[in-house]
């Protein structure tokens, strides 16, 4: 389900990290990490067939080279979401001209879509990739300081969802921003090479909102399932859904419907057999006859993992 990025002008190796210091990165995207962007995936640090993330968790998958920061849904890319440079440098090489239509339209050799590659001190080098077609906003041979931007998140290349790839080499090899010692390790504590360090969630909601049916997920992920008012008078149902990112088997999504009184209207548990990268799950009731009281109704959703709440999400809509 993730893109995976190819390299841009270049050919990069995938094995352990660099000793050498690295330049302080600032985070490549203009967004508020856990409300308007989210840590999809992170670098592969399974030397085999499988993958694992720093954290010897499952938000990877095998040879993925970097790290993914995407949009919650099209709608938030068509309003435009600038990606800058993580650090002061030289463009050695863009693209643009690829269509924003993901993998179904990839062509072999441009699986980074329209994309950056910035070369800095010391061997170091950062790669952008998926960008939006038209935006990149850089030549070949500029001079860049960090956040100087350079594009805006797209839909282009390898992948599935609107997102910027960012890959960190040095001297053509991938290094875990997050973990930056031996690739093929996990799970050690070490400083990161952001600028502000950075907590992921590792995984979470990406929306949440109100329909009157089950919505089709592709909806869903183009931003136009949650609906701001409903007519109350109606059949069918009221139905209250969720995106999610970084689910694992085991975890309980509750969902919680409130009325216009304050009384409890609906709630339902769901645990998860399977571990994804993204999901959506919903619940709700039928319309009685007549349809349903008039009023806002209030939506809380919440994803457990073991004994510990990782996230919750809130939605409403007014039915009229």
């Amino acid at each position: 389900m993730i893109g995976v990025s190819a390299v841009l002008l270049g050919a990069a190796v995938f094995t352990s990290a660099a000793r050498a210091e690295p330049p302080a990165l600032h985070f490549p995207v203009d967004c508020t990490l856990g409300e308007t962007c989210f840590l999809q995936q992170f670098v592969d640090r399974d030397p085999g067939p499988g993958a694992r993330d720093f954290t010897c968790g499952p938000l990877s998958y095998d040879t993925h080279q970097g790290t993914d920061i995407r949009l919650p849904d099209l709608e938030v890319m068509a309003a435009g979401v600038t990606v800058t440079a993580a650090a002061p440098g030289i463009v050695r090489g863009t693209r643009d001209g690829v269509a924003d239509l993901g993998r179904a339209a990839m062509v072999d050799g441009q699986e980074c879509g329209n994309g950056v590659a910035i070369t800095h001190a010391d061997g170091w080098e950062t790669q952008y990739c998926h960008l939006l077609l038209g935006s990149v906003s850089v030549t070949t041979g500029d001079r860049v300081a960090a956040g100087t931007p350079l594009g805006l998140i797209g839909l282009s290349g390898n992948t599935e969802f609107p997102h910027l790839h960012l890959t960190l080499r040095r001297d053509g090899q991938v290094v875990d921003p997050f973990s930056p010692s031996d690739i093929t390790l996990c799970g050690t504590r070490e400083a990161q090479l952001w600028a502000e360090p950075i907590t992921p969630s590792m995984g979470g909601f990406l929306s949440a909102g109100f329909s009157a049916a089950l919505p089709e997920f592709d909806e869903i992920k183009a931003g136009r399932a949650d609906a701001v008012t409903l007519p109350a008078a109606r059949s069918g149902a009221l139905v209250l859904w969720a995106n999610v990112y970084g689910g694992r088997a085991g975890d309980v999504l509750t969902l919680t419907i409130t009325s216009p009184d304050g009384r409890p209207f609906h709630e339902q548990s769901v645990t998860l057999e399977r571990t994804q990268a993204q999901l959506f799950r919903a619940a709700g009731r039928r319309a009685p006859a007549g349809g349903w009281p008039a009023g806002r109704y209030f939506g809380q959703i919440t994803l457990t993992r073991g004994a510990r709440d990782i996230d919750r999400i809130e939605a409403d809509v007014t039915l009229r």
